[in-house]
């Protein structure tokens, strides 16, 4: 999870407030923090803006996927791992408790 998801987040947090940084202008800290090291990083900023933009659709099919199987899991195995975090009850479907 840490690999996938809060990497991918500081990854379009950085780029992004390095895109921002480009717009408010030299001499502002988005500037002096993020745009002064960013862009060349990738080369230009249609580099930066296509990267934060594939990120964006990365961390969308991420998040999806994640529900998704979650959702299968809770339905396909023995424990209610998502139906818990719903309605607070945990039970096991072969009538254990």
């Amino acid at each position: 999870m840490f690999g996938l998801f809060v990497v991918g987040a500081v990854f379009q947090i950085i780029t992004g407030f390095a895109l921002y940084g480009e717009g408010t202008g030299y001499g502002s800290w988005q500037y002096n923090l993020f745009t002064s090291w960013v862009m060349p990083l990738f080369g230009n900023s249609q580099n930066v803006h296509t990267w934060h933009h594939l990120g964006m659709w990365y961390l969308v099919i991420f998040v999806i996927a994640h529900v998704y199987i979650a959702v299968r899991e809770d339905i396909m195995s023995q424990q209610s791992m998502v139906s818990t975090m719903v309605n607070g009850w945990r039970y096991f479907r072969d009538g254990k408790s």
